[in-house]
């Protein structure tokens, strides 16, 4: 692979050659690598220091391969995990998938092969970041005329065999969407795989979909099966399908028409039985009026189509869904559970939310963790509120308002004080990453969401302030 990448690599092998080997031909291709002797030792790293993707062996004595990914997947669902299998199989790549996995890769890896994996890996962490999917333990939360006119869709839909379209706004619960429908179909005991097509290339969600054959392409040292593959018996939800290049639309629309696929590099014709389920925030139907997207693709996935309805259309859900994150919030954080007073709701009430559930979800964790009492009122949401970007608070009242100071006055204090705004923007980020972290037990996972912002990101101010 010719192009240099970035990233860390935490290599995870109860045998110190394989890690010593891998790691020196990652450090080679521009990768910054640590390594573990086992799954403990992994998970305390990652408590530690910022990690882009984790590359595990299957079999270690103690905490495995699997159980690893599982501990990975609840505690930060934003790192893919790679594992390392001399016994590969398609059951096994299922089953590694169901639990989270990002890839498997077969021993003795061909250098070419795991630095095609790892490089799939980065990609889809770095595309995914911003669309972390609402973690929540049931599938809808609100009782509202438009949601469960949902719900009696999705129970419809998931009945039958049909290619369903889910549509709506980033954030309104598109895969919790096609979950329930898997979740509630004939095929529910069969694998769910997911694609998020936005985040790859063409030529590597070619391979991601429909798998390769040994020497398809450089890196392609084994034959590998494609999600479609994997999602034999089951379903395949396809994220972001507006996204796709004519290319892929292609082949995609022959997959779904013949319910057949041939490898990359192969010539072997494969059946599968496969359920699809499709999202996007895309107008479909302009992206075809302009020659973006095939009409007989977008007729194919056009069988059922289901409008998920934003926050906005249904502000009389902001209620049920602000408590139920409220409590699960608490149970995750160990704290008491919560009261919204009747203010605090109707602050709640009074925003837009353009980022709908997944909004007021991340912004009501945050109010978790930041609050000093178990009490929350409108005063606490608002000051809550003021510090996040694409959010308003309801203007104070005249009386509390801070007067503006006269233009010379600003002068002579900005005079006085000596300080460039920079220097005081740097001090105010500082302080906020000081109390985040403090307010999250020095929980750095915590600290980032509690910040709005990347893991990586949080990293990469700590070390720029001198906090690591």
């Amino acid at each position: 692979m010719s192009e240099a990448l970035k990233g860390t690599v935490l290599l995870v092998d109860d045998d110190p050659a394989v890690s010593k080997v891998l790691g020196a031909l990652l450090a080679q291709a521009g990768l910054t690598t640590y390594a573990a002797k086992d799954g403990e030792e992994a998970l305390a790293h990652l408590e530690r220091k910022p990690v882009d993707v984790v590359v595990s062996d299957v079999r270690m004595p103690g905490m495995d391969g699997m159980r690893l990914l599982t501990e990975i997947a609840r505690n930060w669902p934003d790192v893919p995990v790679i594992l390392l299998t001399a016994h590969g199989t398609v059951p096994l790549a299922v089953e590694a998938m169901k639990a989270g996995a990002a890839d498997f890769v077969l021993k003795p890896f061909d250098r070419e092969e795991i630095l095609f994996t790892i490089r799939k890996a980065l990609l889809r962490a770095h595309g995914d970041e911003a669309n972390e999917p609402l973690r929540t333990p049931s599938a809808f939360v609100g009782g509202s005329r438009r949601m469960q006119d949902v719900q009696a869709l999705l129970a419809k839909a998931a009945a039958g065999m049909a290619t369903v379209l889910l549509r709506g706004e980033s954030g309104t619960g598109k895969e919790l969407a096609a979950k329930a429908v898997h979740d509630g179909s004939p095929r529910r005991a069969g694998p769910f795989v997911k694609l998020h097509c936005a985040a790859l290339p063409d030529t590597l969600l070619e391979s991601e979909l429909f798998g390769y054959e040994k020497g398809a392409f450089t890196g392609a040292a084994t034959r590998k099966p494609g999600r479609v593959e994997l999602a034999h018996g089951g379903t395949l939800f396809l994220d972001e399908i507006g996204d796709i290049s004519p290319t892929v639309q292609v082949k995609l629309l022959r997959v779904i028409q013949e319910r057949e696929l041939e490898r990359l590099g192969g010539t072997q014709t494969l059946k599968v039985d496969v359920r699809f389920v499709a999202a996007t925030h895309q107008p479909l139907e302009y992206l075809v009026k302009q020659g973006r997207f095939r009409e007989d693709l977008f007729y194919r996935l056009n069988v059922v189509p289901l409008w998920l309805p934003s926050l906005r259309e249904r502000p009389e859900d902001i209620e049920p869904l602000a408590r139920h994150f409220l409590d699960a919030h608490a149970k995750t954080n160990a704290r008491p559970p919560f009261t919204l007073t009747a203010e605090g709701l109707a602050v709640l009430q009074a925003q837009p939310w353009p980022g709908n559930v997944r909004q007021l979800q991340n912004f009501l964790e945050r109010l978790v963790v930041l609050a000093d009492g178990q009490t929350l009122t409108g005063e606490d949401v608002m000051r809550e509120l003021a510090r996040q970007p694409g959010l308003s608070s309801p203007v104070p009242p005249a009386s509390h308002a801070t007067p503006t100071a006269p233009e010379s006055g600003a002068q002579a204090t900005g005079s006085e004080s000596g300080r460039t705004l920079e220097s005081q923007r740097k001090d105010m980020e500082r302080q906020a990453m000081v109390d985040a972290l403090k307010r999250a037990g020095d929980n750095r996972t915590l600290a980032a969401r509690l910040l709005g912002i990347s893991r990586r990101t949080l990293y990469n101010k700590l070390e720029e302030h001198g906090l690591m």
